[in-house]
């Protein structure tokens, strides 16, 4: 357990707080790229705290800018898109992309008002259909040669949804891999071939067994967590016999993201990017090894969940999550539906909009979480002290963090280890894209 002064110290990202000033030094999730994508592409953003405003301009490149205007602090998510900018609707001044004043038409011809006004603003760039955005000092860090980001467009797809909890929990049940055993049990297995875009429904690796199967039936699982160079990488072994054993390798992507397998030919790269302290958006993206993403059929299936424009989903604590209690005797462990996000969902806000750690109790298959927050304190004391922190990378090291494995498999008991590598190397070589990645 924490004390709560160690509870702030890695929950609160608010302006000026140590993990704050440590989130922000590295590029987050603002929007995606789709909800910029209408006649009017403006739409306002809350980060960290902060209420802020993004836009694409005429000439079809973002920004991301303060959302009061610092002429009177009227709302610019209400502005007009014209001149190369973003326009006030209440006198008319008008800001680029990079938040400079572009013009003050009330003011007389000769005033130099214009040239002395500017917006906060923060770098913005697209990646695999999310806008991510840069609000730390210097010049940002470059982005590692992750699966999900040199894969190519048609082999990705991005979504998001609102969690209203602080960032944290959401981070931790994703690192944590017990919980699928129980939280997300099916006590009926679903036809494999039907498990497009569902996570758990597929089977695992070199068998026929499901993977909701294994989840159910092997609930002690031995876990390896090992440092890496980009966070964490998390080793989950259930021993299915004396000779085979059923190996699933996640990753810690520090700061604030996980990397999973979905399926055999898909993995989740999700992030947790706080709105607040008390809310927070989970973004992802999925990333095929194997043929094309199905774009349609996966934003079909998560669309019928979540209600724009906010992401809200329908499951939510104002309808107990959709909770039945003839479902949970029979069909989910939960009793709340399919879908595994509201399973998280309901385990991170049930905890409380911040979880009291004070009272916690971690046991040993609570290892990747000990582990994840003794890396982050460390990290946040380092940045604290103006010192660079994990990931915070240059092009050259950026270039050299590439991968990681997402293996969900059964293979031999005596060499898993050699089993999920070698798995991992046939699996991207046969990746029309992943050759040398």
């Amino acid at each position: 357990m924490l004390s709560a002064e160690q509870n702030d110290f890695i929950t609160r990202t608010g302006a000026g707080t140590p993990a704050g000033g440590l989130m922000r030094r590295y590029w987050q999730p603002a929007a995606l790229v789709g909800e910029l994508s209408g006649n009017r592409p403006v739409k306002p953003v809350r980060l960290f705290g902060e209420d802020l405003v993004i836009f694409k301009d005429d000439k079809g490149c973002y920004g991301l800018i303060g959302r009061r205007c610092p002429h009177r602090g009227t709302d610019l998510a209400y502005g007009r898109l014209e001149n190369g900018g973003l326009r006030c609707a209440f006198h008319g001044w008008l800001f680029d992309v990079n938040g400079k004043c572009l013009e003050t038409p009330a003011e007389p011809n000769d005033s130099n008002l214009c040239a002395n006004i500017k917006q906060k603003s923060y770098p913005v760039m697209e990646k695999s259909g999310i806008l991510f955005a840069y609000l730390g000092p210097g010049e940002p860090p470059a982005f590692p040669h992750f699966d999900c980001f040199v894969a190519p467009d048609s082999h990705t797809f991005a979504f998001k949804g609102m969690i209203d909890c602080n960032w944290l929990q959401s981070l931790e049940v994703g690192i944590d891999p017990v919980h699928t055993s129980f939280l997300h049990r099916f006590f009926n297995d679903e036809d494999p071939s039907q498990a497009y875009g569902k996570l758990f429904r597929d089977t695992s690796r070199d068998s026929d067994m499901p993977m909701s199967r294994i989840m159910r039936e092997f609930t002690r699982p031995r876990i390896e967590v090992e440092p890496t160079e980009f966070g964490l990488r998390l080793i989950t072994l259930r021993q299915i016999s004396d000779a085979s054993t059923h190996v699933r390798v996640t990753n810690l992507m520090f700061p604030n993201a996980f990397i999973i397998p979905m399926s055999r030919e898909m993995t989740i790269t999700q992030w947790h990017v706080p709105i607040d302290d008390e809310k927070h958006y989970w973004y992802a993206i999925f990333t095929s090894f194997g043929v094309p993403v199905n774009k349609d059929e996966m934003r079909r299936q998560r669309l019928a969940l979540y209600q724009l424009p906010d992401y809200i989903p329908n499951k939510n604590k104002s309808n107990d999550y959709g909770f039945d209690p003839h479902e949970q005797e029979h069909d989910t462990y939960t009793g709340m539906g399919a879908d595994i996000n509201v399973h998280d969902q309901w385990a991170c806000e049930s905890m409380g909009a911040i979880q009291d750690r004070t009272n916690e109790h971690l046991g040993t298959s609570d290892k990747a979480i000990s582990a994840y927050r003794k890396l982050l304190r460390q990290a946040i004391e380092q940045s604290g002290k103006g010192e660079k922190p994990i990931m915070v990378l240059d092009p050259a090291k950026a270039a050299s963090i590439t991968g990681p494995a997402a293996i969900d498999g059964i293979g031999p008991a005596e060499d898993w280890r050699g089993y999920w590598q070698k798995t991992e190397a046939v699996k991207r070589k046969a990746a029309s894209w992943a050759n040398g990645h």
